[in-house]
This record gives structure tokens, sequence and C-alpha cells, in this order.
């Protein structure tokens, strides 16, 4: 039945199947792309630097003579590692409150939703700012700024839904049964609220992107030699003037890895229905 879903949900939407090819040949290229390349990412040969796309470096190299093209696939692991831990963290935080809150007494429920509302009036790249300013730079103090900013969008949706659910029949009568909150909870209204879930998680992946770069170009995030794109954005910058291609090419990866995401998200919310009220998350506006 789930698959009759994707499969329709593939055939009547433009941005799904753009964004399905987009995300299915990164995640192919993320997987046997630096098996196919070999190289390492970061071997420096000062006999070739700033060298234009060519044969044999399809994408040039950098100020220290390393293949961009390399780099770049490397660097969509990092980024792919990246989107997961960051959605991981977000949501394993944000849905269980949300849900928890849903069914909560009322005070409780406007008391979370009153710290969400707080932790909103922040702008997401101010918030992730401050949060790297007090455990410092890094690429995992980056990831942790990035989940911190998101965690309220979860904790909304998880809450929208379970209030959704939390008068309907069924889950009354389960109440009635003697069900436990919890049991209720995790058992029932979390697999039902999957696929809002999994379109949220999708949109927000575009935003996660956009973020760990601007933090990385900043000098925040990952620091050098680690092939991520917006460090590589960040020493291509120093040689702009005398070659373009060591910022063009991870400047691309970003827009195109970011169009996917977003794609998808849509067209998944297009096909099911799924709510995307927090537009924030999705397509990177705040950021």
């Amino acid at each position: 039945m789930r698959w009759r879903l994707w499969r329709r949900a593939g055939a009547s939407s433009l941005p799904f199947r753009l964004g399905a090819a987009l995300c299915g040949g990164a995640l192919v290229l993320a997987l046997v792309g630096p098996a196919l390349l070999g190289g390492d990412p970061s071997a420096q040969d000062l006999y070739h630097v700033l060298q234009p796309p060519s044969w044999r470096h399809p994408c040039g190299t950098d100020a220290f003579g390393r293949d961009i093209l390399v780099r770049l696939v490397y660097g969509l692991r990092l980024t792919l590692m990246e989107i997961a831990v960051s959605l991981t963290v977000a949501a394993g935080i944000g849905v269980p409150i949300g849900l928890f809150a849903g069914f909560a007494p009322r005070w409780v429920d406007g008391a979370v939703m009153t710290i969400s509302d707080v932790l909103f009036a922040f702008p997401g790249l101010v918030l992730a700012l401050l949060v790297v300013s007090l455990l410092g730079p890094g690429l995992f103090h980056a990831l942790l700024a990035i989940a911190a900013f998101s965690v309220p969008v979860y904790i909304r949706l998880g809450r929208t839904l379970a209030a959704g659910m939390r008068h309907l029949l069924w889950v009354e009568a389960l109440t009635v049964l003697g069900a436990g909150r919890t049991r209720v909870l995790l058992r029932h209204v979390l697999p039902n609220a999957a696929t809002p879930l999994l379109v949220q998680a999708t949109l927000s992946g575009g935003t996660v992107v956009l973020a760990a770069a601007s933090l990385s170009f900043l000098g925040l995030g990952a620091q050098p030699p680690l092939p991520e794109w917006g460090t590589m954005m960040s020493d291509g910058r120093n040689a702009l003037g005398a070659a373009f291609w060591p910022c063009l090419f991870p400047g691309l990866s970003i827009a195109v890895t970011v169009i996917g995401l977003n794609c998808l998200g849509d067209g998944l919310r297009e096909r099911f229905g799924a709510p995307g009220e927090d537009r924030r998350a999705g397509s990177g506006g705040e950021v």
C-alpha cells in the first residue's frame, strides 16, 4: 500500500519527480562517487594550483592544488551527515515534547508553546551563531546549533498533530479501554503522524544545508581541511580575482541540493496533504 502511494505521488507531481531525481542522484553519488573518483580530498599539489576545469580536473583545482570535484563528492557525504544528525536531534527532542503537549492539560500546553514562541522569536542563523559562540567553533557544535533552532518547528508540528487526534473517536476509545497516554502517543498517534513529519524533515533539509554552509563560510562550522562546501567557498574567495571555479562549483552544489530537497518536500506535501505551516524550516528563508 505504501509503495502504491509513493508511485502515485511520483506520477502526479512534477516537483516530486524532480526532487526525487536530484536527491536520489546525490545519494548514489555520495555512496559510489569516492570509489569511482579515488584520490584524497586533502592531498595538495602545489605544482597545479588554481588550474581551470579540464579533462584531468573537471571542476579545476583550488589554491592548494586539490581536485575540486573530489572534494565536492566527499563534501556531499559530509552534507548528508549534517542533515541526518541535525534533523535526528531536532526531531528527537521536539516531536516527543510536542506530542505530549498536545495531550497534556491546557496550562502545560500553554507553557510549552510559549517557550516555543520565544525560540521562534530569534532568527535561525542568529540563534545558531549564539550557540556556536558559546560552545566554540567546530562541526559538531554547528550541528547542535542548527538542531537548536529547528527544535521549535518540531514541537509545534508534533503538538498540532497530537491536538488534532486527541478527540478522535478511536483515540478516546483506546483511553476508555485503559490504554495509557504514553502508549496511545507512541503506538498509535506517532505512526499516524509519520507522513507529516517526513514532509517537514525533507523541507528542513534545505535549511540545514544552508545553515551549515553559512556557519562554515564564517569559520564557525567545519574547519579546514574538511571538504565542507561552505569551507570550500570560504577558501575560494581569497583567490576569486584570479579564479572563479573554487567558489562556483561548491555554490552550485549547495543550490542544487537545496532545490532537490525543497522540490521533494513540496511534492510530498502536495500529494499527501501534510501540514507545512513552518516554512522557516523548509525554504531557508530565515537563514
